[in-house]
């Protein structure tokens, strides 16, 4: 058994079909841990839907009102660059609610890990880049209002910059936002983080690595009571989105130094997934999964 619950429903799948964003990769990285023995059926929890109280503490209602009743505008479609669709809403509101019970299930257990989330291109009035709600954001206002939590630290590894993410906690002195990404890649804007790491194309392993355990340091002097850590598996060498040269045992050295930097201070971390796009699908499910197994590492 695992010493953290793993947070997945099949209904993550946001049926998109043919697209270069892999929303079976969800149901692949569940498979993936039980095929291999790593995971047990008894190891996975499923969320209940976030609340449309939960989303409104982020997000605008009309934005959410044009969501749920397929009320989206064709620029609207445009933006999110993805079809509606039924599913993908729900898929949403899903992820949303395994990424709020993630975060709670990491104050009680030191880690929580959702098998899905990390949209971190949604704005309160729109959603852009795949992604339609915010879900690390929404959980962060559910476990200030539960007052589970005050301060948050959002630690986005993501090859894209965190651009809603910096725009939603603008000013907010209790949520201390942290984007480390490709400079030269989506979004054109990138509203300023507390802490944005710009990087330059093709960088590896090691730079990066010394540029995030630096970025840690200074960002824990913050004193969070809860670390997100959005794990895109997106700086791949081998990511259709991408432009840096990181390994698969780079990323893991990545997701080692996140957790054992907050669990050193005894700040538990709960974990989103967010982007992967490799060329070779199954490249994305095996880093999402070495981050699962990394998570169990710094545990133990």
């Amino acid at each position: 058994m695992l010493p953290f619950k793993l947070v997945y429903h099949p209904g993550y799948d946001l049926q998109l079909g043919e697209h270069v964003f892999p929303s079976r990769k969800y149901r692949l990285i569940h498979d993936q841990l039980l095929d291999e023995g790593f995971a047990g059926p008894w190891d996975f929890v499923e969320p209940r839907p976030a609340s449309d109280e939960d989303v409104l503490r982020v997000h605008e209602a009309g934005w959410i009102d044009r969501l749920k009743n397929d009320k989206l505008t064709d620029a609207d479609i445009v933006r999110l660059e993805i079809p509606y669709s039924k599913a993908m809403v729900d898929g949403f509101w899903l992820a949303t609610g395994g990424t709020i019970l993630a975060a709670r299930n990491a104050v009680r257990d030191r880690i929580g890990f959702n098998i899905g989330g990390g949209f971190h291109h949604a704005f309160p009035a729109h959603g852009e880049g795949f992604c339609a709600i915010h879900d690390v954001a929404i959980a962060v206002r559910a476990l200030q209002h539960e007052r589970m939590i005050e301060r948050a630290m959002i630690v986005d590894c993501d090859v894209h910059h965190g651009n809603g993410t910096a725009a939603i906690f603008a000013g907010d002195r209790s949520v201390l936002t942290l984007s480390m990404h490709q400079f030269n890649n989506y979004p054109n804007e990138k509203p300023a983080s507390t802490i944005d790491i710009h990087l330059r194309d093709g960088i590896g392993d090691d730079e990066y690595l010394e540029r995030l355990r630096g970025a840690l340091e200074v960002a824990m002097s913050f004193s969070p009571n809860l670390v997100f850590f959005v794990a895109g598996a997106d700086p791949y060498r081998e990511d259709q989105l991408g432009g840096l040269a990181m390994t698969m045992e780079g990323l893991k050295r990545r997701d080692r130094l996140v957790f054992e930097t907050a669990l050193a201070k005894n700040v538990p971390v709960a974990v989103t997934l967010a982007g992967g796009y490799a060329r070779n699908t199954a490249d994305t499910v095996t880093i999402h999964c070495n981050s699962v197994k990394t998570a169990k590492e710094a545990l133990e």
